[in-house]
């Protein structure tokens, strides 16, 4: 299905807007950059001096051609096709149990659009390097709660997210491109055959620990700051690109939210550990600690590596595809594996190849 037209594009938003609040009109629509996916978006300034409640801005979506993340289907793990996109019945779910996620505005399914609430441009990794780095991202770990806790409790089985699961089986297909282009940049001369062995153990030792609802992608590029009002202009956050959430293990958004891409340069390890602590904390305050904390700190663990080996891959073969600005990342990628591989004793050859000691 070819992409449409910048033509068509701005016909539906004109309709979409003047449906949704009629007099309302379009005064522009600016492109906006998108990130890995086929996604497209776009912001649309709107001139609602005759629409009533309008909003001044608003986000066009275009869904792309997939329903599914690429994971999914070629692992089979959901039944195709779908009844509506992810990220509809995800939205609906999570402002149910109190998600702060987009509203929406309007939805056109059979032609891939949206139209969605604008969270505004502050993302929450830009607001930490300016300061409160350790508040803000105490905050990300209270609204994660509300997934982990609030999500989970109130999950049914028809809801797509509570039918996909990362388990060993998708750990390890995530780990494959690792195998097969991460450690000849990480490791040149490192024997894919000896590693291939602590790669199932690793995705295996993941998939045994017990799984909540997960947004996924939980980073500081997904979160956006905004100012509440009437409550003395405090913080809050809100979440977007959740449309791919599933069961996993807690610590999966926890590794994703503190050491991914190059979120080094502001969580410093004071940081993780006292947000580690008070997400632990609010678990047991609320009587949902699953794990003893060793445990759950070894997940973490766990989840790091996996997560920071499978994005070496991931973006080596994004950069060879021509998506170019990923490999900056890398770096600080293996920078976390070989710090969490240096912090046991397992896994000797991968520790071996990354030189993690």
């Amino acid at each position: 299905m070819a992409p449409p037209a910048e033509s068509q594009i701005e016909a539906w938003t004109e309709a979409a807007v003047g449906g949704r609040w009629p007099g309302a009109r379009v005064a522009a629509v600016t492109p906006l950059k998108g990130d890995a996916s086929t996604r497209r978006f776009w912001r649309v300034a709107l001139d609602a001096s005759s629409g009533g409640a309008a909003p001044s801005t608003a986000i066009v979506v275009d869904l792309g051609p997939d329903d599914l993340p690429l994971y999914a289907r070629a692992l089979k793990l959901v039944p195709e096709p779908l009844a509506e996109p992810p990220w509809l019945t995800l939205q609906r779910f999570l402002i149910k149990i109190g998600a702060a996620v987009p509203g929406l505005y309007a939805a056109d399914p059979p032609a891939r659009m949206m139209l969605v609430e604008d969270v505004g441009e502050l993302a929450l990794f830009e607001a930490a390097t300016r300061g409160n780095t350790a508040d803000l991202y105490r905050l990300a770990a209270t609204e994660l709660l509300v997934f982990h806790l609030n999500g989970t409790q109130g999950l049914d089985r028809d809801c797509i997210a509570a039918r996909v699961a990362y388990d060993a089986r998708l750990f390890h297909w995530e780990l494959e491109q690792f195998a097969e282009f991460g450690i000849a940049t990480a490791a040149p001369g490192a024997s894919r055959v000896e590693i291939a062995p602590e790669l199932v153990e690793l995705a295996a030792r993941l998939g045994r620990y017990p799984r909540v609802l997960s947004h996924r992608d939980y980073h500081g590029h997904n979160l956006f700051v905004q100012m509440r009002m009437n409550h003395h202009d405090e913080p809050w956050l809100r979440v977007i690109d959740f449309q791919d959430a599933l069961m996993a293990p807690a610590a999966q958004d926890l590794a994703v939210l503190l050491t991914t891409r190059d979120a080094a340069r502001i969580i410093t390890r004071e940081i993780e550990r006292r947000v580690l602590d008070y997400y632990y904390a609010a678990l047991v305050r609320r009587g949902a600690a699953g794990l003893a904390f060793n445990d759950f700190m070894e997940s973490y663990r766990l989840c790091v590596l996996q997560h920071a080996l499978k994005v070496v891959g991931r973006f080596i073969v994004l950069e060879r595809e021509g998506k170019s600005g990923y490999a900056v990342y890398i770096p600080y990628a293996l920078a976390q594996a070989r710090r969490m591989l240096a912090m046991a004793g397992d896994f000797p050859n991968l520790r071996a190849a990354l030189g993690a000691g």
